[in-house]
């Protein structure tokens, strides 16, 4: 006899709809790991600039990133994206501000990562290089995405252009990205994300 029933769904195929993709925090009964993301973007001598960091040791190493990392217990989101960005590049910023979420999720890790991103415009201090950051400010019309992330030239020219936005992002053997979803969010769909104000 032959089997009629319909041959079983592999990945990449489960992925192909967005709509899938987004839905897979149904599908992924754990929590996910709250991170944060800060970046420095400033007019300076008629040009526009990002202050990036290249992670010097550990996850991501030689790649290029804006700041952030791990919300503590006890501590608010915003509250993490600013402790962050002083452990990495001795810099306080003046008027953080909540840009963006992004979801990753590894098929060599169950737990998705939630990355919340903040822009500031204003900080004290000077860059300085420490054990885990080496600040550097780029002309933000020559980011260096070859040595960034896949999902970064996704999500950065909403992220440049002042836009509130989402993005959902699937990376298989850690850093190949097969599947992803960016979109821009209205002010009511905004509203919606998690706070960032909220102590966790």
């Amino acid at each position: 006899a032959t089997d009629s029933r319909p041959p079983p769904r592999n990945l990449h195929s489960f992925l192909k709809d967005p709509l899938d993709l987004v839905d897979m925090s149904v599908v992924t009964p754990v929590s996910p790991k709250i991170l944060t993301l800060l970046m420095i973007v400033q007019d300076h001598n008629a040009t526009r600039r990002v202050l990036l960091g290249r992670k010097k040791r550990g996850f991501g190493a030689g790649y290029y990133n804006g700041f952030g990392g791990k919300v503590e217990k006890g501590e608010t989101i915003r509250a993490a994206a600013l402790r962050e960005l002083h452990e990495e590049a001795m810099v306080e910023a003046c008027d953080c501000a909540h840009r963006g979420m992004l979801t990753f999720r590894f098929d060599d890790n169950p737990q998705p990562w939630q990355v919340h991103v903040f822009s500031a415009t204003k900080f004290t201090g000077t860059p300085t290089e420490t054990e885990e950051m080496e600040p550097k400010w780029f002309s933000t019309d020559q980011l260096p995405f070859d040595n960034m992330w896949a999902d970064d030239p996704h999500w950065y020219p909403l992220f440049l252009q002042g836009l509130p936005f989402k993005g959902d992002f699937f990376f298989t053997n850690t850093t190949t990205l097969v599947e992803h979803e960016v979109r821009i969010l209205s002010e009511e769909q905004f509203a919606l994300l998690p706070s960032v104000d909220e102590i966790y």
